[in-house]
């Protein structure tokens, strides 16, 4: 008779959960470098899980075809996601002319061709018209959501997805290099630019379709190539983590005193004084080199609209 086998040490069968790292408070921000294939859910859980971190944001979706700027803020950063996410934008794309796809990328089904293929001049010559503030369709393959559901949810079911035109505005758009039937541009745009639909509206114009074959992301708001990090050195960098007011470039600060950050950081207004106190207008707080809050001066009052607890 054979006898059911028994482990010596109960405690074996618990040890992968008890060797996993404890979850820690980690603030700041992680400029990350992604790379062509990853989500960017799964970039956020690779560094959350990368640093041991309670909690975790992007800051602007990046598509899975696309490389490059993915702000990724952790812990208290997470407060000022909005501030990134209202930042400008900068990419470099290529485009493969002839062909329309139904995604506007490389991923989708080719729907229309053309043999034709534009010169260089036509197409610089064209750029104007998508500097400004234009009317763009966005890509049915999309996250923009239709009666609560997700665009490209309801276009993957095989579902026609009608988009409404919107405006957005697109600062600078610039032909980098041209050879055959693909073309290198460049683009600064504002908040809910699709490049995708760049490139499709530039392939009709041109009476040659096209459609997106490389993109890469190079600027989000403050953030550059210059401060982005690869996974692989997340561990090794110790700069790598950027601190939380990193999303605060473009607004004014302040510094109060311990006394004035308490009510601060109990959602209460403070009166400012001194010839440096601004007038009006959105500003962040920090006491003692610490980020305290950020909020409006309002005739002559702070009042906080977020506030940070980072040990002030």
């Amino acid at each position: 008779m054979n006898e059911l086998p028994t482990n010596p040490n109960p405690q074996q069968q618990r040890r992968p959960h008890a060797d996993r790292p404890k979850k820690r408070d980690v603030n700041g921000w992680i400029i990350l470098d992604k790379g062509v294939g990853m989500t960017s859910t799964h970039a956020v859980a690779v560094v959350k899980r990368g640093l041991s971190a309670k909690k975790a944001g992007h800051a602007g979706t990046l598509d899975p075809l696309a490389s490059g700027i993915l702000p990724i803020a952790l812990g208290e950063a997470t407060k000022t996601v909005p501030f990134i996410m209202d930042g400008r934008k900068s990419y470099v794309f290529t485009v493969a002319w002839g062909e329309e796809t139904n995604t506007d990328d490389a991923e989708g089904e080719v729907v229309g061709r053309s043999d034709l293929l534009p010169e260089p001049s036509a197409i610089e010559a064209l750029l104007p018209r998508f500097i400004g503030q234009v009317q763009q369709v966005p890509p049915r393959f999309s996250a923009i959501k239709i009666q609560g559901e997700r665009a490209y949810d309801l276009a993957r079911d095989g579902e026609v997805v009608e988009l409404q035109a919107r405006t957005v505005e697109i600062d600078r758009i610039a032909l980098v290099h041209h050879e055959g039937n693909r073309s290198v541009l460049e683009a600064d745009c504002g908040k809910g630019t699709y490049v995708r639909a760049i490139a499709r509206d530039l392939g009709r114009a041109l009476g040659c379709l096209g459609h997106i074959a490389a993109l890469r992301r190079t600027r989000v708001g403050p953030f550059s190539e210059a401060d982005a990090v690869v996974v692989d050195d997340l561990a090794t960098d110790p700069a790598a983590l950027r601190p939380v007011e990193s999303a605060l470039h473009d607004l004014p600060s302040i510094a109060v005193s311990r006394d004035m950050a308490g009510r601060l950081m109990r959602g209460q207004s403070i009166i400012l004084r001194g010839r440096e106190a601004p007038i009006a207008g959105k500003i962040y707080a920090t006491c003692n080199g610490v980020l305290v809050a950020v909020g409006d001066v309002e005739k002559g009052e702070l009042v906080p609209h977020r506030v940070f607890n980072l040990g002030a």
